[in-house]
C-alpha cells in the first residue's frame, strides 16, 4: 500500500470526518484549500481512489457519493504493516521507528504490547 498524495489525504481527511457518503461536490465544498481544486480534479482523485480500492461508493441518483473502504485506524495500520513487509531489515526499520516517536508513545506502545500479550501493564 502507498502512501496518499496530499490531495489524496486532504479527501481521505474530508471522507473520514463524513458520517455518510459523500458526493465529489460534498468533498468540494468540504475541503479547506487554497486554491481550491477544481471538481473534475476532485472527482478524478475519487476514481482513482477507489480503483485502489480506498474508497468505496454507490449512486445517488445521478452521482456518486464515496465513502472509505477502511477506518482511519485500519489504513494507518496497514500502511504501517506494508514498511515494515517491504523493509529488508524490520528489526532496523522498528528500532529508527520507536527512536522517533515521544517517550509517552512509547509508552503507549508499550502497555498495548504487554495488553496483546494479556499481561497487566
Amino acid at each position: 500500500m502507498r502512501r496518499l498524495g496530499e490531495l489524496e489525504a486532504a479527501i481521505m481527511a474530508v471522507l473520514w470526518g463524513a458520517a455518510e457518503a459523500v458526493t465529489v461536490r460534498g468533498v468540494l465544498e468540504a475541503l479547506e484549500r487554497e486554491p481550491e481544486p477544481a471538481y473534475t480534479t476532485v472527482m478524478t482523485v475519487l476514481d482513482n481512489l477507489h480503483r485502489k480500492d480506498i474508497v468505496t461508493r454507490e449512486r445517488v441518483g445521478r452521482a456518486w457519493a464515496y465513502r472509505p473502504a477502511l477506518a482511519r485506524e485500519d489504513f494507518d495500520a496497514e500502511a504501517m504493516a506494508s514498511v515494515l513487509e517491504s523493509s529488508a531489515d524490520r528489526g532496523a526499520t522498528l528500532l529508527r521507528f520507536i527512536g522517533k516517536i515521544s517517550l509517552e508513545e512509547l509508552a503507549q506502545l508499550k502497555a498495548l504490547m504487554d495488553e496483546a500479550e494479556g499481561r497487566p501493564s
